[in-house]
């Protein structure tokens, strides 16, 4: 056996709705096809891949990394870093940016709504 890539990333949350939205507007994903599963939920796509999956769940509302929780986060692997900046700019949603100048990659963080770190990776576009 010989692992290839990660196939996607499942995300519980009290705010389905709303985390929709945010994968949309901010990351540019789809909502698209989904099993028929017996509980809520949506899988949000990157081009013809459902990346992320999300699971509506009952309860106290999400906040991310919760203590039994050991993911620190998840990235992705983009282009046009100054066109995602300006994008989330125009939004007023927070970033903070790392630069990991030894593999020529600038990251952009930020977080969805539930408080989950998300990291979108540009090579160096120069």
């Amino acid at each position: 056996m010989e692992i290839r890539k990660l196939d996607h990333v499942n995300v519980r949350t009290t705010h389905l709705e709303v985390m929709i939205d945010w994968y949309t507007r901010v990351l540019g994903m789809r909502r698209g096809e989904r099993p028929n599963f017996p509980f809520p939920g949506a899988w949000m796509y990157v081009g013809d891949h459902p990346a992320v999956h999300l699971v509506g769940i009952e309860g106290a509302p999400a906040t991310g990394s919760e203590t039994a929780l050991k993911l620190e986060h998840f990235a992705f692997s983009a282009t046009d870093s100054a066109g995602f900046e300006a994008k989330l700019n125009d939004m007023g949603e927070a970033f903070r940016i790392s630069v990991v100048a030894d593999f020529g990659i600038t990251q952009y963080n930020v977080w969805d709504p539930d408080g989950n770190h998300i990291h979108i990776d540009f090579r160096d576009e120069s």
